[in-house]
């Protein structure tokens, strides 16, 4: 069972040097790609509402649409790609930074995350510098090393996570920095509109062949 709210000292410690190794000013390669898609979660394949759906309840289907832009970082500094995703559906929207190692014997790659009420539109979050609530540092061979913000319960009050502030800001810093290295602001927008604009058009009736328009 991993302890994401309050992570051990030599948990802390990885998680910092992670961190610190992440280019604040990385040069990339030429290659990159953007990819823009659908995401379609049929609720009734998860065998736990699968009960609710025997009883009655329908299933629900949870859309998301997604934007994921990749760079190769040049070099020979511990980390070889950046990848950077952005994420909605009708409940949040999310955004998870992922730092894949170029020579993985124990690390292999970190990612931070962060999320926000779909209420807004992507432009907002994305110029609002939206703090990180996750990191994860993956691990070869060994358990992952997390921490994410915890609140509190019915059971208990929030746990008190003053001691990790500056790792979360380390985070937040590095997700900030390459939003605008990557140019999420401008392009994540493009992208969505791109998917609702080929959904719309998906939907619209053919007219059948040789049918004259009025």
């Amino acid at each position: 069972m991993l302890n994401v709210c309050t992570p051990s000292a030599d948990e802390q410690r990885a998680i910092a040097a992670a961190l610190t190794q992440v280019p604040r000013k990385p040069s990339f390669s030429e290659d990159f790609e953007v990819d823009r898609g659908r995401s379609v979660l049929d609720q009734s394949v998860n065998p736990l509402t699968a009960l609710s759906a025997a009883a009655g309840a329908p299933a629900e289907k949870s859309i998301a649409d997604f934007v994921r832009i990749r760079r190769d970082i040049t070099g020979s500094g511990t980390y070889s790609t950046v990848q950077y995703s952005f994420s909605r559906d009708s409940r949040q929207m999310v955004e998870t930074l992922v730092l894949r190692v170029r020579d993985p014997k124990e690390l292999l790659q970190v990612s931070i995350e962060d999320s926000a009420s779909s209420v807004t539109s992507a432009s907002t979050m994305l110029t609002s510098g939206t703090p990180a609530a996750r990191i994860k540092l993956e691990r070869f061979g060994k358990s992952s090393v997390v921490l994410a913000r915890c609140s509190g319960t019915a059971e208990g009050p929030p746990v008190d996570q003053s001691a990790y502030e500056s790792l979360f800001g380390s985070a937040s810093s590095l997700l900030t920095d390459y939003r605008g290295l990557l140019g999420a602001a401008t392009l994540v927008p493009e992208e969505l509109s791109r998917i609702r604009h080929g959904a719309a058009v998906s939907r619209t009736p053919k007219q059948p062949s040789g049918a004259k328009r009025q």
